[in-house]
């Protein structure tokens, strides 16, 4: 059984079910970044453990087309920290913050035995783009490369060290082409937990749509989580001007399938550990 699926299918609300909730121009998006679910504390330091909690967030905010303006932090502060791990994890917050123009206005913390990060993103868009507007005949694609972050996990969890640039530490969020290319796009979310399992939620959300793949991937392309790149549907006629776009911000773009009648289903696992 997929216990956050259950979970969400109790509450009724039509704003369930996108990056983030829309109400009128405002998108709200949330994250939970927990210690030994998504993280150890051993692999990141204190400022790319709070810059990440922030990257994932804000990556929901630009897969709607809104653009981060506030944010809300909940923090589960272990009771053993200092004052100086405190400040190591503000620095994070406020840097990434700075980077986006995003006004921290406020949150909550108690004391516990691990680090739990709960951020909020407030963002605004004038045209939101939602997982379930994919259309029959749409090309599929994403931005970067995929299959590099599950690597990156396998080599934490067997006891490896991984680059501090790394993916799996500090994701590259393709803002800028795709506010750009929005116009032209039909659905889209970010890839959190893997190119086959963000898919088959495309799929079903715009309507239990089959897939037909144009290249190969390796099951590790397909089943690795947290790239936090953009998977997105779009018309035909709109492929060389979202090519030409990603050309200009240097955006690696990858065109793999095109929708089809008939069901995708992702056999991948769960990421998290």
């Amino acid at each position: 059984m997929n216990k956050e699926d259950y979970l969400i299918s109790n509450f009724k609300s039509k704003h369930i079910g996108d990056d983030g909730a829309v109400l009128q121009n405002t998108v709200y998006s949330k994250d939970l970044f927990c210690e030994d679910i998504h993280f150890k504390l051993s692999w990141m330091n204190l400022e790319q453990i709070a810059k990440k909690s922030m990257l994932v967030n804000i990556s929901d905010a630009i897969a709607m087309n809104a653009v981060p303006k506030q944010a809300l932090l909940g923090l589960v502060i272990p009771t053993k920290f200092t004052k100086s791990q405190i400040k190591e994890l503000s620095s994070g917050f406020k840097k990434i913050a700075d980077k986006y123009n995003i006004d921290i206005i406020g949150g909550d913390t108690t004391s516990g035995d691990k680090l739990m990060i709960s951020v909020t993103i407030i963002s605004k868009t004038n045209n939101p783009i939602y997982r379930n507007s994919m259309k029959k005949g749409d090309f599929i694609a994403f931005t970067g490369s995929v299959g590099n972050s599950k690597k990156e996990l396998t080599k934490l969890l067997r006891g490896g060290t991984i680059n501090s640039k790394s993916r799996f530490i500090s994701p590259d969020l393709k803002a800028d082409f795709f506010y750009e290319a929005s116009k032209h796009i039909n659905a889209a979310l970010d890839i959190s937990d893997g190119l086959s399992k963000d898919l088959s939620r495309l799929c079903k959300s715009s309507g239990f749509y089959g897939v037909k793949f144009l290249r190969y991937f390796t099951k590790q392309e397909l089943c690795s989580g947290e790239e936090y790149e953009m998977l997105f549907s779009f018309r035909k006629k709109n492929l060389h001007k979202i090519i030409s776009i990603a050309k200009k911000h240097r955006v690696n773009l990858t065109v793999f399938g095109v929708t089809c009648r008939g069901k995708y289903t992702s056999t991948c696992k769960e990421n998290h550990f």
